[in-house]
């Protein structure tokens, strides 16, 4: 059985993150993914701060997101973040994004991160602290 490392934070959908119908308009996911990456990271010892550290960086290189059902100005989310394992030099996680209210699957997401270097240059392999992070936590 593989070794799942997930967290949860909650984010307040603010007024300035709807649209002209009330709703929130998509771009802003983005953001909500954003804090779930940032709470994982804090959680897990795997932050931007931590990875940077290092002299190395870690750019969003792709982002898909489905929209399940819409959400409105004032309502609470619950972000889950799931980290994929994956032996490349990549950082992946899955979202799951729900209303807190009554517990809806709102969107559901996978961003996908690669390793760079200070000159801009990406990592093929897998950066040693990575690998000791991974071995840690046990994956």
């Amino acid at each position: 059985m593989r070794k799942v490392l997930k967290d949860t934070t909650e984010v307040k959908v603010r007024f300035g993150e709807v649209d002209s119908m009330g709703i929130v308009w998509h771009g802003n996911y983005v953001k909500y993914i954003e804090e779930g990456r940032e709470s994982f990271g804090k959680k897990y010892g795997i932050s931007y701060l931590d990875i940077y550290s290092h002299n190395i960086m870690a750019p969003v290189v792709n982002m898909n997101i489905d929209f399940k059902k819409q959400v409105k100005y004032g309502e609470v989310l619950i972000v889950e973040t799931e980290y994929i394992d994956t032996p490349a030099a990549k950082v992946i996680f899955d979202f799951n994004i729900y209303r807190k209210s009554d517990n809806q699957l709102v969107a559901t997401a996978r961003s996908t991160q690669v390793f760079i270097d200070m000159n801009k240059e990406m990592i093929l392999y897998p950066p040693d602290f990575v690998l000791e992070w991974k071995k840690k936590n046990g994956l």
